[in-house]
């Protein structure tokens, strides 16, 4: 089973930038989606960004021309490009890799992002 693994977090000063980094251990080319789930304390998860096989992205309103998601598939990795960050956009950012429909999601184990001057 393909495993994730976050990197790229940290503590940014508002209007900043970050770029996170999701790397896989195994073939992610084929996935039917990846995403980057947040989660800040006593909220829900939710989704942020996700990429379908298609290439067809998805991005949640609050993070719409400022967050960009992307994939190297010759490297297994998954990024989301941050910019202009905000308060609101701290939480634990999550990686997610669903093979295909009907299969659980894999989820990688968070990093913490914190906009905060």
């Amino acid at each position: 089973q393909v495993q994730l693994v976050e990197s790229g977090g940290g503590l940014v000063q508002p209007g900043g930038s970050l770029r996170l980094s999701c790397a896989a251990s195994g073939s992610i080319r084929n996935f039917y989606r990846l995403g980057w789930y947040r989660q800040a304390p006593g909220t829900q998860r939710e989704l942020v960004a996700q990429i379908r096989s298609t290439a067809t992205t998805y991005y949640a309103d609050s993070v719409k021309g400022r967050f960009t998601i992307s994939t190297d598939n010759a490297k297994n990795m998954v990024y989301l490009q941050m910019n202009s960050l905000k308060p609101e956009d701290t939480a634990v950012y999550y990686c997610s890799a669903l093979p295909r429909l009907g299969l659980a999601p894999l989820w990688g184990q968070g990093t913490q992002v914190t906009v905060s001057s």
